[in-house]
């Protein structure tokens, strides 16, 4: 009988973009163990302009990679909502967080509200309330954290069950072809890209 290797440690980034406030959310997954890390907001003050706006995401998200140095990062996928105009701009929030994470070279998994609610609560419909108990609850955190990085630590949880078989198969996949990942190489809906 082989014994089992150890995985080695993973710290995740969940995002839970937003064009007025953008939750992140840090963890470190070690085997089946998930760890707390940090969480919070960055805040786009609404006297700013949409350009000025845009420009603090990708700031504060690149402060966070800068400071936490996350192996891997999970984002929510932008849901198409009956006003145009909310999709647009959450758009554009999600555009900005996602260029924080091209430009730091790490790999990026989207996924979905419904994949995220399902992962953490079991059930794609919960509402927030339930996502942010049972984030609370998974973490053993003191405190419920606020809506918005609730949603990033699921979101960040979601990939630590789900995403981790993704990102461990398209590693392999490359190590089995004798290459190595290189910063440009970016898991995406499950492929190496």
């Amino acid at each position: 009988m082989i014994p089992a290797t150890p995985q080695a440690a993973v710290t995740i980034l969940g995002v839970d973009p937003g064009l007025r406030v953008t939750g992140f959310g840090v963890l470190r997954k070690e085997g089946t163990r998930l760890a707390y890390v940090t969480s919070g907001c960055i805040r786009a003050p609404e006297v700013l302009g949409l350009p000025e706006r845009l420009k603090s995401i990708l700031d504060g998200l690149a402060e966070v990679i800068g400071s936490h140095r996350p192996d891997q990062v999970a984002i929510e996928r932008v849901f198409v909502n009956v006003n145009p105009e909310s999709t647009l701009a959450l758009g554009q929030a999600r555009g900005a967080a996602i260029s924080a994470v091209v430009l730091a070279g790490l790999p990026l998994a989207e996924y979905s509200a419904l994949q995220v609610k399902q992962a953490v609560v079991g059930t794609g419909h919960a509402r927030k309330e339930q996502v942010q108990e049972m984030v609370r609850r998974l973490l053993r955190l003191p405190g419920q954290p606020t809506p918005d990085a609730a949603d990033a630590l699921a979101c960040a949880i979601c990939h630590a069950h789900a995403g981790q078989g993704w990102g461990g198969a398209a590693a392999r996949q490359l190590a089995a072809a004798g290459g190595a990942a290189r910063p440009g190489h970016r898991i995406r809906r499950g492929r190496l890209v």
